[in-house]
């Protein structure tokens, strides 16, 4: 499982023009499921997400995670994370799982990250979505599950 986790002011998606969700300050996290990949996966990335310290403390260093700061959380499915460019100029996805069980994994990671008790809001899975954010920082972290 591979999470593109962005620092934020702000995010919001649309589908067809219509908000899906908007957070304030918080994170937005793009969501990559990978064929193969399990709840150990998913718990990994999920403790991983609502515990990065990549917000700044009193002293301006990043040592605060989004609970600490009661932020807010934005997740997007997004398949192209597992899209290989290592031949030719055409990615290849055959890496990413199944549509069907990815968005079963989607959602149990929204459920997952909503036990925590933080506002937590999700795109479409499969949609033509639009994401706006203001990036703060800009600050973009990584994270794969050990899998990888």
């Amino acid at each position: 499982m591979r999470v593109v986790v962005q620092r934020v002011k702000y995010a919001s998606v649309k589908v067809d023009g219509a908000v899906k969700g908007e957070i304030g300050q918080g994170l937005l996290a793009l969501i990559g499921v990978k064929e193969g990949d399990t709840e150990k996966d998913l718990q990994f990335c999920v403790k991983k997400l609502v515990n990065l310290r990549i917000f700044k403390d009193n002293e301006d260093k990043m040592n605060l995670s989004v609970q600490d700061i009661g932020g807010e959380l934005l997740l997007i499915s997004q398949f192209t994370l597992y899209g290989d460019c290592r031949k030719g100029n055409r990615p290849s996805f055959i890496m990413a799982e199944a549509p069907e069980k990815a968005n079963a994994m989607y959602e149990k990671f929204i459920e997952m990250v909503k036990e925590t008790g933080l506002k937590t809001e999700k795109g479409v899975f499969g949609a033509d979505m639009k994401v706006e954010l203001l990036n703060d920082g800009p600050v973009t972290i990584i994270i794969e599950s050990p899998g990888e």
